[in-house]
């Protein structure tokens, strides 16, 4: 069934001979789970933000393709990572997404952990024959950060951080993001599978023109360009003085507007001032939730109403994300579409994600295929 449909898409086509991953890897229930268990589980994924754990004790809790996980600042200033599961029956460690402790105990049977991970303490456990506590702590999961985003890797990264990342970092560094201070916050519930979302926001401002008309109106269409890297793809346009939308106009400002989408599902939206990021996050196979955080140069009192603004006109035009992407879905459903090509000029950075996607997706499949070989011997 699987190796049917991944052979649905050819992923060694070049763009101008490219179309996109076929419908039903958008409809699939199976294939949403393989993508549950191999993108989202051995990617680096972006988690929660440095200022939330910059203090020892703090923690963050949050799932990374549907397994629970808590990040820690330990008492020796090292940013730790583990699943938030308790190694006697299974409970979460941790209850609140956020907080400070002293060591983390289970609520359970009271269980408790170093922020370290090592096991502390087990109530009532006298007798107990051939337990390993060393061997019982809180399992491991790799952590880094990057500017002020905490990455996990759930299932043991083939790269560090870094390699992942690339000249990403590079790119970055000069627009001055270590800045900016963390604002506000909105989740959206979208009808649609993830990859739907990603794939509008990687069409290279193909649909600004039709679908964003504030956005359209500071943004120089003409002069809009795709780069992309191993992991990630840059948009970028320059910003023009356009007073057509006034609203727009007033919190889109700078020479350029740039986005970064980084593999699978972070995508890092910043003009002068300003910035705003995007997570992707299957939460069924056709649905998804996207959390965005805003970031502003100036966070005081003084700057609230004009922040404010700013997010309101983030959500006007994520409104108008929101309903073509939900439109879109019901047509992958369709028996009248199958799959649909590229445009060369704007759709280098969709033709990037659907073969990163086909890789991870073909390699896990040629693995299993391994070792179902090694298993019959």
């Amino acid at each position: 069934m699987i190796e049917r449909l991944l052979n649905l898409y050819d992923d060694q086509r070049p763009l101008a001979e490219a179309s996109t991953i076929p419908a039903p890897w958008y409809t699939d229930p199976y294939l949403a789970e393989i993508e549950r268990c191999i993108v989202f589980g051995q990617n680096w994924q972006m988690v929660g933000r440095t200022d939330q754990v910059a203090q020892p004790g703090q923690y963050l809790a949050t799932q990374v393709g549907g397994e629970p996980i808590v990040v820690v600042r330990g008492f020796d200033n090292k940013l730790n990572a583990f699943f938030n599961v308790c190694r006697h029956h299974a409970a979460a460690v941790v209850q609140e997404p956020c907080g400070s402790v002293q060591l983390f105990r289970c609520p359970y049977h009271g269980w408790s952990y170093g922020l370290d991970g090592s096991l502390k303490g087990t109530p009532d456990f006298a007798g107990v024959c051939n337990f390993d506590r060393a061997a019982n702590g809180l399992v491991q999961v790799a952590v880094d950060t990057w500017e002020q985003f905490v990455f996990v890797c759930i299932g043991g990264p083939g790269q560090r951080l870094n390699e992942f990342l690339g000249n990403v970092k590079q790119l970055v560094a000069p627009l001055g993001i270590d800045a900016l201070k963390f604002f506000d916050s909105r989740t959206y519930t979208l009808n649609c599978n993830w990859k739907v979302f990603v794939d509008n926001y990687l069409d290279g401002g193909y649909h600004i023109p039709y679908l964003h008309k504030g956005l359209n109106s500071v943004l120089d269409y003409a002069e809009y360009t795709i780069e992309n890297g191993e992991h990630f793809c840059l948009q970028t346009s320059p910003i023009t003085s356009s007073q057509a939308d006034a609203q727009v106009a007033a919190s889109r400002t700078g020479e350029r507007a740039y986005y970064y989408w980084i593999y699978p599902n972070f995508m890092i939206n910043i003009y002068q001032g300003v910035m705003d990021t995007n997570l992707v996050i299957p939460v069924g196979v056709n649905a998804t939730k996207v959390v965005f955080d805003f970031y502003f140069a100036d966070v005081s009192p003084e700057k609230h109403d004009q922040n404010t603004a700013s997010v309101a006109v983030s959500d006007g035009i994520q409104r108008e994300d929101l309903n073509i992407c939900e439109a879109v879905q019901r047509g992958l459903h369709s028996r009248a579409y199958q799959a649909g090509r590229l445009s060369v000029r704007r759709e280098a950075g969709e033709h990037l994600f659907h073969r990163l996607l086909a890789r991870d997706l073909k390699d896990a499949m040629d693995s299993a295929a391994r070792t179902r070989g090694v298993d019959s011997q």
